[in-house]
């Protein structure tokens, strides 16, 4: 496969959705909200939580995430390279309408979907990256390359939940549908009735189905989006500890330094100093 070159930490390339992470030492433990992609490690071993659940992955296997979700993630092995490749899960769903309807897929219903690369997911990529360097061919043929990667990895092994998204009506779909309204008014809070209307489960169900595909309950997602929001905010904006509380919904900055302290191991004050 043609090479894309990383100094440590993420760097895109020229093609749309396509970066490379590069690190030359094992790394810290590190909270971040995942968004749909496809992670193919080519050097080094990561390991990824979400909320229970453990992944555990290195050269070869690649991790389709078919949701946005919070994690905490760490290179555990080095040196470590990785293509990164942003999914378009319109484009998932265009796709779906074009071919025939086939049998239901197995899944596993998470978001996040680990197995060895398909040799033709890699081929595909192999032929996208090698566009880097043409703008030309990149221009006309990249998006022709990117609509096959998505059809190919709905047809992968551990593809199942990313094919289970493009249907309207899945429960993936719909999870999907309560993740963005949290996503949108995580700052004023969102309850889980409201959530469970939204996705047109009951209470309970949805429950249960926003779980098994996120790894957190709803109101451990909306805290979590709340607390990577105020880091953001603490670290990048210049907030003080005060107005990342408020900015983020947290009626008690208290509350919100004992929480943050908790899921951070340091106090709020820390980061906002390292800005």
């Amino acid at each position: 496969m043609p090479q894309l070159h990383a100094t440590s930490g993420y760097v895109a390339s020229p093609l749309p959705g396509l970066g490379v992470v590069r690190h030359t030492a094992p790394t810290p433990l590190e909270a971040s909200v995942y968004e749909p992609v496809l992670c193919l490690i080519l050097r080094g071993r990561k390991r990824t939580f979400s909320g229970p659940a453990q992944v555990d992955f290195g050269p070869g296997e690649s991790l389709i995430v078919s949701h946005a979700i919070p994690v905490v993630s760490q290179v555990t092995v080095s040196p470590y390279l990785a293509l990164i490749l942003s999914l378009d899960v319109e484009l998932v769903r265009s796709i779906d309408e074009e071919i025939a309807a086939g049998p239901a897929r197995r899944t596993t219903g998470s978001a996040l979907a680990l197995g060895a690369t398909d040799a033709r997911v890699l081929e595909a990529l192999g032929r996208y990256v090698s566009l880097a360097g043409d703008a030309s061919e990149a221009r006309i043929l990249g998006p022709l390359v990117l609509k096959e990667l998505h059809f190919r990895l709905c047809q992968a092994t551990h593809g199942g939940t990313l094919h289970d998204l493009a249907r309207e009506h899945s429960v993936a779909s719909r999870i999907r549908e309560a993740v963005g309204t949290i996503r949108s008014s995580f700052r004023v809070g969102v309850s889980v009735r409201d959530l469970a209307r939204v996705a047109g489960m009951s209470d309970s169900t949805f429950f249960r189905n926003f779980k098994a595909v996120t790894g957190n309950t709803p109101l451990q997602y909306l805290k979590e989006m709340r607390l990577l929001e105020a880091r953001r905010l603490l670290s990048t904006r210049g907030y003080n500890v005060t107005q990342a509380a408020f900015e983020v919904g947290y009626a008690s900055p208290t509350q919100f330094s004992r929480e943050y302290s908790r899921r951070f191991s340091v106090p709020p004050s820390v980061h906002a100093q390292a800005s």
